[in-house]
């Protein structure tokens, strides 16, 4: 089985902000625990004795708000680069590969954000695990997303998806509608957030230095793309 895990950054209802962006990394399901161990070992950096209590947050990293605002910008800075480096750059393609949707919200007056969103990741993701199954590796695919407002949305699309289908049809490689788990006990849910938001300092602030690092980590086959939509 893979497991694509996703996290959005921006806000689908805030008017200030011109893009949202959902995005994820999928990897098989004997992968997780080694990448939890890498990214353990860069909370370590910030609390050696707990680091458990430590979590990889874009946002508040970059911005040292919370508990942050004790450590040095360049630290906070270096530990998302890091934690990027080594749960995404140094495994792509085998192990890792990125999926994303970037939505510059003029684009869709009147339609439904999460809606587009949501029905460019998962269809990607079926499409990656479809070509899989004609090479011969058969696998199903499970989402988990980062607990978020748009949690009820996206399990009614999940439904919606997988039996009227969607503008691409119907998503045929899924082993159940998508899990909600909360970002403090999955460090592969905090790798998704610094993913997401990487992509949205890229296009909101036109600031690419995360972003830069994992350009050329997304789902790819033939020399085409398929794991990055920008609209």
């Amino acid at each position: 089985m893979y497991l694509l895990y996703a996290d959005e950054s921006g806000s689908v209802g805030d008017p200030t902000e011109r893009y949202f962006v959902l995005a994820g990394l999928s990897v098989f399901e004997r992968e997780p625990h080694w990448l939890e161990q890498e990214l353990e070992q860069i909370a370590k950096r910030f609390n050696p004795e707990q680091p458990q209590t430590i979590e990889l947050h874009g946002s508040p990293m970059r911005a040292g708000k919370g508990r942050w605002r004790h450590y040095p910008k360049q630290d906070r800075e270096q530990a998302v680069m890091d934690a990027l480096d080594a749960g995404i750059c140094k495994r792509h393609p085998g192990q890792v590969r990125l999926f994303a949707s970037v939505l510059e919200k003029k684009n869709f007056a009147g339609q439904d954000i999460a809606q587009v969103a949501f029905e460019q990741l998962s269809s990607r993701f079926d499409q990656f695990l479809g070509r899989l199954h004609q090479k011969g590796n058969t696998q199903r695919g499970l989402i988990l997303f980062d607990k978020s407002s748009t949690e009820k949305r996206i399990q009614t699309l999940a439904k919606e998806f997988k039996t009227s289908g969607h503008s691409f049809g119907k998503t045929r490689n899924y082993a159940e509608v998508p899990v909600f788990i909360d970002s403090q006990a999955s460090r592969l849910i905090q790798l998704a957030d610094l993913v997401a938001y990487s992509i949205f300092r890229k296009f909101e602030y036109d600031d690419s230095r995360f972003f830069d690092l994992i350009a050329n980590c997304f789902d790819s086959d033939g020399g085409v793309m398929h794991g990055f939509y920008l609209r």
